[in-house]
């Protein structure tokens, strides 16, 4: 294979990256508290032979994923109602308990389980300063305050249950992306600072569609015109392999 076929190969590599992100960005816009990623590119340089009558080594570049970037600006806040919903406001993550250890989210659609644990719709429980967080039906009206302080009110008489665990961290981009919205790190959890819990709201996806879509049409664009190369290279080849055989003749 020439090298104009293989520097044309990993462009189309790139741009099925590149897509792939997209469609997974798309797949995730109604996944609470969600952040769109975008693949990172870099140059590749490789020498190769010179071709025949030609002197000295040459350069091809190609195009090599490095990784992505996730957008962490905040996403817009939903009204949902719900007793157990909680929205961060500002850079924090709620801290849960997994069978793989302490994992984090932003998302905090949460229930209680069969145990009246506040735990995440997949079971781990949510953690707050002082360990799982129980709530009962004699608990009453349950409230969350802005420092994260979870209250229960009867017959007019306020009593604290926790306080939920909010963490921040010194690099954010340094996460690592696991299932079920939940990130992991060797970093040391920090107590959360200007930061606020609000109760009965969700923040949605910071994945804008029309962004996406048009994102999508540029690639498809450039894929398009990075197949028509490979196909005129293509066919320039059988072309030369033909008149050569009419040569030989």
């Amino acid at each position: 294979m020439n090298q104009t076929m293989l520097v044309s190969l990993s462009q189309q590599l790139a741009t099925y990256q590149a897509m792939d992100s997209i469609a997974n960005n798309i797949a995730n816009v109604s996944t609470p508290a969600y952040k769109r990623e975008t693949p990172t590119f870099q140059e590749y340089v490789a020498k190769v032979q010179p071709a025949e009558g030609d002197k000295g080594s040459k350069s091809v570049s190609y195009v090599q994923e490095t990784g992505a970037v996730r957008d962490l600006k905040e996403g817009p806040m939903e009204t949902t109602g719900g007793k157990f919903d909680f929205a961060i406001h500002g850079n924090g993550y709620f801290a849960v308990q997994t069978a793989n250890g302490e994992r984090y989210t932003r998302n905090g659609h949460f229930t209680l389980d069969l145990n009246g644990k506040l735990s995440t719709e997949e079971g781990d429980q949510v953690e707050t300063q002082g360990g799982p967080l129980s709530i009962t039906p004699q608990d009453g009206d349950v409230n969350v305050a802005a420092d994260g302080t979870v209250s229960a009110t009867i017959n007019g008489t306020q009593s604290q249950l926790g306080k939920l665990k909010v963490v921040s961290f010194a690099n954010e981009r340094a996460l690592q992306k696991e299932g079920d919205s939940l990130y992991s790190t060797t970093q040391t959890a920090n107590p959360a600072t200007n930061v606020k819990v609000v109760q009965g709201m969700l923040e949605a996806s910071n994945v804008q569609p029309v962004i996406e879509i048009s994102n999508m049409i540029e690639i498809m664009r450039t894929y398009q015109a990075t197949s028509n190369l490979s196909q005129t290279q293509h066919s320039q080849d059988m072309q030369s392999i033909d008149k050569l055989a009419q040569v030989q003749d």
